[in-house]
């Protein structure tokens, strides 16, 4: 089995933090998602640690969710090897006083949710310098964005190109709706890119109900294999958004089977190594 280090590991504490994103969401919303349930579901699995992906909280609990999971992570047999924060690139207020902060709580990277922000917050000058400035630290920023959004994408990866680009969820394609040549085109031009790189998560939860299969993902995983290639992908589960599709151990069992399609070392590379390399993790797992 492929070893794996799940790098996009959401946990919901609500208790903890504001999630309105998930209100509407029946299988999301007002439940608890905790470590504890993770680490039920996943065993087995192959995981020999996480990142605890930032879960989109309310505005005002983004730095209190961080400070949170971090002193998760310090529990025993959490399995945390560290945390992609949010922040807000967007504004100079406070962003450098948050990133020193960071360093002290284990952050491996950084993400800012654009697909529900207006598609110009990506093009200003001041998002562009900060995203820089994670690049002058040696952190990469995850980007999760729509496939109408993905030349925006293109755009940010070129003016930043000190900074590690990684597309969280294969670029989200519409595997439900079938409309595929945006998405193509969009992802193939990001992978053009010597900066960027490619999330195998999400697509599951993409699918139309009652058809997330391998079958229904295995083009779009084949196109980000091609153009990306197995040395510029990693891996993550998505839990507990992938509950949306057939749960976390279906997820499991379709990942080993893709990667069991592929060499010993494009499917470590996949599964532990390309992450391990990204995110500095050497002698953590």
């Amino acid at each position: 089995m492929v070893k794996l280090i799940d790098t996009h590991q959401h946990l919901i504490y609500p208790e903890a933090a504001g999630y309105a994103w998930t209100d509407g969401i029946e299988t999301l919303a007002h439940k608890p998602f905790p470590l504890e349930r993770y680490a039920e579901l996943s065993a087995g699995g192959g995981i020999a640690g996480t990142l605890f992906m930032e879960t989109g909280v309310d505005d005002a609990d983004y730095q209190a969710e961080a400070r949170f999971v971090a002193d998760l992570a310090k529990g025993a047999g959490s399995g945390i090897l560290g945390l992609i924060a949010s922040c807000r690139p967007e504004t100079d207020d406070g962003f450098d006083a948050w990133l020193e902060e960071c360093e002290g709580l284990g952050v491996v990277g950084y993400r800012r949710i654009l697909h529900v922000m207006p598609d110009e917050l990506s093009t200003g000058a001041t998002f562009r310098k900060n995203l820089r400035k994670l690049g002058d630290r040696g952190k990469p920023f995850d980007l999760c964005m729509l496939p109408r959004q993905l030349p925006l994408g293109l755009e940010l990866a070129q003016h930043c190109d000190n900074t590690t680009i990684i597309l969280d969820h294969c670029g989200v394609p519409d595997i439900a709706g079938s409309e595929t040549e945006e998405w193509r085109k969009g992802v193939a031009a990001l992978a053009a890119l010597p900066n960027t790189y490619c999330k195998l998560s999400g697509l599951l939860a993409y699918c139309a109900p009652g058809q997330a299969t391998q079958q229904a993902i295995q083009p779009y995983v084949d196109h980000v294999l091609e153009v990306f290639g197995p040395t510029r992908m990693v891996w993550g589960s998505d839990w507990p958004v992938v509950e949306l599709a057939n749960g976390l151990p279906d997820w499991l069992a379709v990942t080993h089977a893709l990667l069991g399609a592929l060499s010993e070392d494009e499917a470590a590379a996949i599964g532990h190594g390309t992450a391990t390399r990204l995110y500095g993790l050497e002698g953590q797992a």
